[in-house]
């Protein structure tokens, strides 16, 4: 079974004083440009760096809102500047479950990097537990970060296209978003046809924590993952880590990801499907 993506809230306590942590703050907020950064600076875990999805996880073109950046080495310089590098276990949280920090740790596995970790539970767990935040922005030494083999795929809007109906696709973004209800960032509403909604809040239990192993490895299965190649999908090719990484959790086959996601799918004029039901291809 691969190693698990998560790592608990009293590993991270234990290690606060460990010179090889490190720890990335990844909060974002859908339609609110500079949220995260003010939250970040009202509190955050001691010695965390801030990372943006929009500008640091994010290339300035491509396909899709969120395009990955257009070679690995790209994304290595970056990080290393911040100071995180190839020794360094890297620990992503959020104040969502996961749900955007799994951009980070789905895109050190892209690059092949063995430590890379989400917090489960993220900012609630620690403050639940009494720890206190910070307000001081580290300063971390430079780093360097290099590019190793890893398990992550990908695919594009053309190859899915030719592959839909013999591949699980999964769709991360909420049902309202996935029905065609909702679109509050795009152009039009609905989902790519064939693709099953899974929506990351389905991951968590109650106290925000990643549900146990055999439950998520239930869920899962009941939505096709493990028979054939499983394809992830979200908005923007964001969310979409939060459900590899649940299914990763889940000692299953790691889905492939598409990037682009429903933000290049709906502007390409491809047929697309609307209301509770995954669609013919």
């Amino acid at each position: 079974m691969p190693e698990s993506p998560l790592i608990s809230l009293a590993e991270v306590a234990t290690r606060r004083d460990d010179p090889a942590l490190r720890l990335a703050d990844v909060r974002w907020y859908v339609g609110e440009p500079g949220r995260n950064r003010a939250e970040y600076d009202a509190g955050h875990l001691p010695g965390a760096i801030y990372l943006d999805i929009d500008s640091d996880l994010t290339w300035p073109s491509g396909p899709g809102r969120h395009p990955l950046p257009p070679d690995r080495e790209a994304f290595t310089r970056l990080l290393g500047a911040r100071g995180l590098g190839d020794g360094h276990l890297i620990v992503a949280y959020d104040d969502a479950g996961g749900a955007y920090a799994a951009r980070l740790w789905w895109m050190l596995r892209w690059i092949g990097h063995p430590g890379a970790r989400l917090l489960d539970g993220g900012l609630q767990a620690w403050v639940t537990a009494g720890l206190s935040l910070s307000t001081v922005e580290p300063s971390l030494p430079a780093a360097t970060m290099t590019v190793h083999p890893g398990p992550t795929r990908l695919i594009d809007r053309p190859a899915l296209w030719e592959r839909l109906g013999r591949v699980t696709l999964l769709d991360a973004r909420a049902p309202d978003r996935y029905t065609g209800e909702e679109h509050p960032v795009d152009p039009i509403g609905g989902h790519i046809p064939t693709a099953r909604n899974a929506p990351t809040a389905d991951n968590l239990g109650p106290d925000g924590r990643f549900l146990p192993p055999d439950a998520l490895a239930r869920r899962y299965r009941a939505l096709g993952v493990g028979e054939g190649d499983t394809v992830a999908s979200c908005g923007s090719g964001v969310t979409a880590c939060h459900d590899i990484a649940a299914i990763v959790h889940a000692g299953l086959p790691e889905p492939i990801l598409y990037p682009g996601s429903w933000s290049d799918w709906c502007t390409s004029g491809l047929p697309y499907a609307t209301g509770s039901e995954p669609g013919l291809p």
